[in-house]
């Protein structure tokens, strides 16, 4: 990018802006949709940040809204010019997930349950490779080398000189999962430990004997901003689309449902004491 500007929060501010002014017009948006000929999904998504935005949209709801302030309605307009610029991932060409991307590039901090993998964030490249093939079976090998190396780009959030804070809580079956054979495991174990010592990283493990936990769902992630203005998002992945929730509601049931998470897992040093006695295990198998 050629400014520090996210293109994905740019998108996401200017449809909470755009969604205000309709609401204090009093009008819902199938009425604006009616007002300019488009279809009630188009201004939901725009709303939502999920569809980029022109500046001809942006005066054409701004015209709908009565907004007079012309000092409003250029502020608006420059955030739908910056809205439209490209993040660094674009560089990659078309990434499924690329609303994702941009919400955890600009994320302070990123709540993770995982039943099943390690996080992309806390992957080996080898072992993101091996998930990656295993995952895509029908996905050709340029593909899954241009998602690896977007992995790896995304992993500079943990290393930056202001870095992501990273709380991670794993289903045992992560660690017993084995992606890539046996060395692949003790080499992503033995990195999971060290990242795990990083002041700003926080790694719990839910071990099997607990039985039913709040987790048994499913791999969830809450993200959190460091401007006040963009409200915490929980992401849901899917096999085709994902789901992301930002109603107060929903991410209060999904932060609570964390909380318990934590109290449940093991603690920080008992979890990397845990997946230093998996890795053992590992390493006493027969070569």
């Amino acid at each position: 990018m050629a400014s520090n500007v996210n293109p994905t929060v740019r998108r996401r501010r200017l449809g909470q802006e755009l969604r205000r002014l309709r609401e204090e017009r009093g009008m819902t948006a199938e009425e604006v949709a009616d007002r300019l000929l488009v279809s009630q999904s188009k201004i939901s998504r725009l709303e939502n940040g999920r569809r980029s935005i022109s500046q001809r949209d942006v005066r054409d709801l701004c015209n709908v809204y009565a907004v007079e302030d012309r000092r409003i309605v250029e502020s608006l307009m420059q955030m739908a010019k910056e809205s439209r610029q490209q993040g660094w991932w674009h560089a990659f060409g078309d990434i499924p997930y690329s609303v994702y991307i941009g919400l955890e590039t600009e994320a302070a901090s990123l709540r993770i349950y995982e039943p099943q993998i390690v996080p992309g964030l806390l992957q080996t490249q080898t072992y993101a490779e091996a998930v990656i093939a295993g995952a895509l079976p029908e996905a050709s090998a340029s593909e899954v080398e241009k998602r690896v190396q977007v992995r790896m780009r995304r992993q500079q959030r943990v290393s930056a000189p202001s870095p992501l804070r990273l709380w991670a809580v794993l289903d045992e079956s992560a660690l017993r999962r084995r992606v890539g054979g046996r060395q692949t495991m003790i080499e992503q174990l033995e990195h999971l430990c060290e990242l795990s010592r990083l002041p700003h990283v926080t790694v719990q493990v839910m071990p099997f004997a607990m039985g039913a936990h709040p987790g048994v769902n499913g791999q969830y992630a809450i993200l959190e901003f460091p401007d006040t203005a963009d409200s915490t998002v929980v992401y849901l992945e899917g096999v085709t689309s994902d789901l992301y929730l930002e109603k107060a509601q929903d991410v209060q049931s999904y932060s609570v449902m964390y909380e318990h998470l934590r109290a449940q897992a093991l603690s920080a040093d008992d979890s990397r004491g845990f997946i230093q006695d998996v890795t053992k295990e590992y390493a006493r198998e027969s070569v």
